[in-house]
């Protein structure tokens, strides 16, 4: 890591800590140059891979963005889809993997969504998973009454 301010090519840690629940290290350091103490950040990045072959990063602010539309008219709060965000971005990086399959993301999705709404849970369903006919929103109920899903459906990708 090289200083900031005389930008000599190393530096000692002194202090490191966990941050953001585990999702990111916090490191002071100390440039044996200078002397003089600078902080750093590391977090891990994580990547999706579209069914195109295009990977992006990933954006938790992406996740919410595309549930907000299935919430709409709903009541779920701002906070409640924030809390969902995470969950979703927990549940990804559990997996252990650097880049995830979109289809993944969408399956991350859905648990913690049929918890927080049913009507927005089927309605991001019915686009993520293409429902055809009325058969296939009557099955969607059936499992919604039979009780939330849960995070062991993400684990079948």
């Amino acid at each position: 890591m090289h200083c900031p301010y005389c930008k000599h090519p190393d530096s000692r840690v002194i202090d490191s800590r966990v941050a953001d629940d585990g999702g990111t290290i916090r490191r002071r350091r100390q440039c044996p140059t200078c002397d003089r103490r600078f902080t750093t950040v590391e977090q891990t990045q994580l990547a999706v891979v579209k069914r195109s072959g295009v990977i992006e990063p990933f954006l938790r602010d992406k996740v919410v963005q595309g549930v907000r539309k299935a919430c709409k008219g709903r009541p779920v709060t701002d906070a409640d889809l924030a809390r969902l965000g995470q969950r979703v971005e927990e549940l990804i990086r559990q997996t252990g993997l650097a880049e995830v399959p979109s289809l993944s993301v969408g399956l991350a999705i859905l648990g913690p969504l049929s918890e927080l709404d049913p009507v927005a849970y089927l309605r991001f369903a019915s686009i993520y998973n293409n429902y055809e006919s009325a058969d296939d929103f009557e099955q969607a109920i059936a499992e919604l009454r039979h009780g939330p899903l849960n995070d062991r459906d993400l684990q079948t990708v």
